[in-house]
């Protein structure tokens, strides 16, 4: 069981670093993705290696129509970021991009599956919750290895969770995952040599909360447990959430670039950009394994893990609110 397990990974990962080998020389040869003098190709790279391992070992187990719906929609995503890398796509444009590729994976039968809403409100929260992941890792996209060491804490997470609920079809998913993403952030540690683009952190977030509908944390009796994909996702979600605020509070609009990010304050605090990274993979993985407890302790115990994550996260953003940035 366990070499299947690395298998998956290594498949994912020597694929990925096949596709960003060629993608890279055909970028540098052809002048294409490259407005910073640096190749937006990684998210390319690891997209492909990502749906073309997942297609050839799950097709050969059965490919169900809600894996075909992860595919296929996460692939509409990877292609719509392509595109706005090279054009510089509008706002509203995005959201327009994002809400197909959404509505296609709905479409398949990935959503929320709350009992007792019923399936229009199921939709919706469907909708927000695959459209604020997918622009949480864009927003989060902001330092090298950032996103991608964020997306490997995650799906390590979620693997886990799949592995203790012996869901293999969810587990494959992640263990590819893993392997696509790690061949990016080897070429994307500082100083990078590549970036993911648009289009790899639209399609990272994107990826990620379609496989966390996909997942069951707990049985009906344990409520608490329906908050493990939130606390695990916690990071990007934080951040985000921690962004809006700061900008709302400025008067400034919400969408709008500015330096009020968290690891910018991090870096304002006098922290290496090396100690930063630290900071924000340790802040991650104290959110995943808060996800992963709390799918599996009695309801209790998991209201007050939800609690103690809420606290945290209030006490970190608001002594980082206090940090005084340039600009």
């Amino acid at each position: 069981m366990f070499s299947i397990y690395f298998f998956l990974i290594l498949y994912g990962f020597f694929l990925g670093l096949v596709f960003i080998y060629m993608l890279k020389r055909f970028s540098l040869r052809h002048n294409l993705l490259m407005p910073q003098g640096t190749p937006l190709i990684g998210g390319i790279g690891m997209g492909l290696s990502f749906i073309f391992v997942a297609l050839f070992f799950l097709i050969n187990q059965g490919l169900s129509k809600e894996i075909a719906g992860i595919i296929v929609s996460s692939s509409l995503m990877l292609a719509f970021g392509v595109f706005d890398d090279w054009r510089e796509l509008s706002i509203g444009s995005k959201f327009l991009m994002q809400i197909i590729a959404t509505s296609i994976l709905v479409l398949f039968g990935v959503r929320t599956q709350i009992v007792y809403i019923g399936n229009i409100l199921n939709i919706v929260i469907t909708f927000i919750w695959v459209l604020g992941i997918t622009n949480a890792f864009n927003h989060l996209d902001i330092m090298d290895s950032l996103a991608s060491g964020v997306a490997i804490i995650v799906s390590a997470a979620f693997l886990a969770i799949s592995i203790l609920n012996a869901d293999m079809r969810s587990a494959t998913l992640c263990l590819i995952l893993i392997g696509a993403v790690l061949s990016f952030f080897l070429g994307n540690r500082p100083p990078a040599k590549i970036y993911m683009g648009n289009a790899g952190s639209h399609w990272l977030g994107f990826i990620l909360a379609a496989i966390a509908l996909i997942i069951s944390y707990a049985p009906l009796d344990r409520k608490a447990a329906l908050l493990s994909p939130l606390l695990i996702l916690g990071l990007p979600i934080f951040d985000t959430t921690f962004l809006v605020l700061i900008r709302l509070i400025k008067k400034s609009v919400p969408f709008k670039k500015s330096n009020d990010h968290l690891v910018l304050r991090l870096s304002a605090l006098g922290y290496s950009k090396k100690k930063v990274l630290l900071i924000m993979f340790g802040l991650c993985l104290f959110f995943c394994l808060c996800g992963i407890a709390s799918s599996r302790v009695p309801n209790y115990l998991g209201v007050g893990i939800v609690a103690f994550a809420a606290l945290a996260s209030l006490i970190i953003g608001i002594k980082m609110s206090k940090t005084t940035v340039n600009g």
